[in-house]
């Protein structure tokens, strides 16, 4: 089975984004890989009234700092994880989250969780596991809600 050296974690602030960050830290723990996690802020709903988006994006960040302070601090702490970093931008989800965090970073593992949309919410929006999926050339975990 080949070894996981950069891996990615999506998340979403969905129902699963603990999930995934414990899933990614084990596995890069596992692996001995570095680790980014990784994520956007929708743009869209914000595109008309002239959001501050670095502002956004700073909150996001500390957002996840907070939420997910014990995910992190097993990270940081672990002898195993080379590197363990939190990007957030601003943009349209599925493109920024592709050209901006996981192209730059090479991961050969994605980890992302599943959203649970509704079949007629899922036809408008579309789904980001989906996409990553479909369009990234590593291998991507989808981790189910509980």
């Amino acid at each position: 089975m080949a070894q996981y050296q950069r891996i990615f974690a999506a998340l979403d602030g969905a129902s699963t984004q603990k999930a995934v960050a414990q899933r990614a830290v084990a596995l890069a723990v596992d692996n001995g890989a570095q680790l980014l996690f990784g994520h956007v802020i929708d743009s869209v709903p914000n595109e008309a009234n002239g959001a501050d988006y670095d502002a956004l994006c700073t909150e996001g960040l500390a957002r996840i700092e907070e939420e997910l302070a014990d995910e992190l601090r097993e990270a940081r702490s672990s002898a195993s994880i080379p590197s363990v970093n939190v990007q957030v931008r601003a943009g349209r989800v599925a493109e920024t989250l592709a050209e901006q965090l996981v192209e730059p970073f090479s991961p050969d593992l994605i980890v992302c969780g599943e959203r649970g949309l509704s079949n007629i919410k899922y036809v408008f929006v579309g789904s980001v596991s989906t996409y990553l999926i479909r369009n990234m050339r590593c291998d991507v975990l989808v981790v189910k809600q509980g």
